[in-house]
Parts: C-alpha cells; structure tokens; sequence
C-alpha cells in the first residue's frame, strides 16, 4: 500500500541559496505519512481520543538532490516494517516532471498515550492496519 501526493516548492519553503531548506522536507514527509494513516482510515483526532499518539523516534534522511522554487514533487509513502512495537515508513520525494530523487527518508515512530507513557505493543488498532499494508504490494 503506498500514499502518493503532488506538492509544489513556494518561496517559503527555500533558502537564501533559493533551493528548498532542508527542514521543509521534514513538513512533506509527516503529510505523507498522516495522508498513508488516513488512506488506512486512522483520522489522528480519533487516535488522540483514544489515547494515541504516534511520535517518531528515529528518522533516517539521505539528501540526494536539492529541489527549487516553483519544482513539482511528488511524495511517495509506504510502510517497510513492522515489528509489533514500532513502525517504520519508507519515503520518498522526488521531481514530478524527471523523476529526480530529493530525498530518501525511513521513518520510525512508536505509540504512546496522551500523558506520553509508551505502549509496550502497538495498539490493536493500528497494529492490524500496518500488518495488512505490508501485504499489499505498492502500486507502482
């Protein structure tokens, strides 16, 4: 199962070098993986209700290539992992007209309750939801 969106480079999103900050990718790459959440019908406002909370705790970027103002991206999400505790996503962004790769990013984050105390397993939930995305392959 992957969750692909398309998002244009404004202004705000570049440097003084006019290229896009490095800390923008960071914004793109969370929206893809609440769009993939929500894909697999998890509204995080519902999550919050039910005392969950899905922090990242390790992220993982190789920068390969700087992408500019007005640069079309598009931004690949899929779950690579699932170990019960934590989920890791696997993402991408690249140029939408070159297929050009910017970023290489995997993405690991636990669940925790609203108070912020651990979940030792994943609740049922979500567990389910990412044991099934891993048996859909990825459309390409």
């Amino acid at each position: 199962m992957k969750h692909t969106f398309e998002q244009k480079v404004f202004y705000s999103d570049t440097d003084a070098y006019g290229v896009v900050w490095h800390g923008s990718y960071l914004r793109w790459l969370e929206m893809g993986r609440v769009g993939l959440c929500e894909m697999m019908g998890h509204n995080l406002n519902d999550l919050i209700s039910q005392s969950i909370v899905l922090p990242v705790v390790n992220l993982n970027i190789k920068y390969k290539s700087s992408a500019k103002l007005e640069d079309e991206m598009i931004i690949e999400t899929e779950i690579s992992e699932f170990k019960g505790f934590s989920v890791t996503f696997k993402q991408r962004i690249l140029s939408k007209q070159t297929r050009k790769n910017y970023i290489e990013a995997d993405v690991v984050v636990v669940a925790i309750d609203n108070d912020g105390k651990l979940y030792r397993r994943m609740p049922e939930v979500l567990a389910k939801s990412f044991e099934e995305a891993l048996k859909c392959p990825a459309l390409v």
